[in-house]
């Protein structure tokens, strides 16, 4: 089960991936800002009777990591992120002050997450797959099984991820397309950060920013 929740003024894309026989889950890229968005991913989790594994994130943007300090708190789960994105996990509080948003607690990575890693829940495996240019540390996650990859901020329906913040690198970001995820069967869907599902084929023939890759 892949659940997506939008959340934010910045319409991020939560995802709660659960195996439906043991009910184990894992949170990735909790971007629930406000509290009644904290409230509604708990009382989720809990009306499908999940126990909640790991908390992943594809990259420490602040809108992929608004919630994190409060499902590590919750869920008593350790948070995973790659290395190179330790640095913009730690400026979250001053990128949000400079933004004007309020709250926006420090969290710390307790795991590294890196090319070839496997995160197990349940009947699930995630394959790890490093995938920098929007973020020096960007993952994304793999279900082979099932045919998908929870992408982030790399390829969108009809986009890319921006490359205008800082550590980003537009060259970066296509070789990642191209390289980990343009390899991929057209068949595979893509759960990005924003906006709706796309599949890899779909974007291999149409993505603007992609042609004759």
């Amino acid at each position: 089960m892949v659940h997506a929740f939008e959340f934010s003024p910045f319409q991020e894309n939560t995802y709660v991936i659960a195996d439906e026989t043991t009910r184990e889950a894992v949170i990735i890229d909790p971007g629930c800002y406000e509290q009644a968005e904290k409230e509604q991913l708990a009382e989720f989790i809990a009306s499908q009777n999940l126990t909640v594994r790991y908390l992943l994130l594809t990259h420490a943007h602040l809108d992929h990591v608004f919630g994190a300090a409060f499902v590590k708190r919750k869920y008593g789960v350790e948070l995973y992120l790659n290395e190179n994105d330790v640095p913009i996990l730690t400026d979250v509080p001053n990128r949000c002050r400079a933004f004007g948003l309020r709250g926006c607690e420090l969290v710390e990575r307790d795991q590294n997450l890196a090319e070839g890693d496997i995160i197990r829940f349940g009947n699930i495996e995630l394959a790890v797959i490093e995938t920098p240019g929007h973020a020096p540390g960007h993952v994304a996650f793999i279900n082979h099984a099932e045919r998908y990859v929870i992408g982030g901020d790399v390829l969108f329906r009809g986009s890319v991820g921006r490359t205008d913040l800082p550590y980003g690198d537009f060259d970066t970001l296509l070789t990642s397309i191209q390289t980990k995820f343009y390899t991929l069967p057209d068949d595979y869907v893509v759960y990005a950060g924003h906006m709706q599902p796309t599949t890899i084929g779909q974007e291999k023939r149409s993505n603007p920013f992609t042609k004759g890759m």
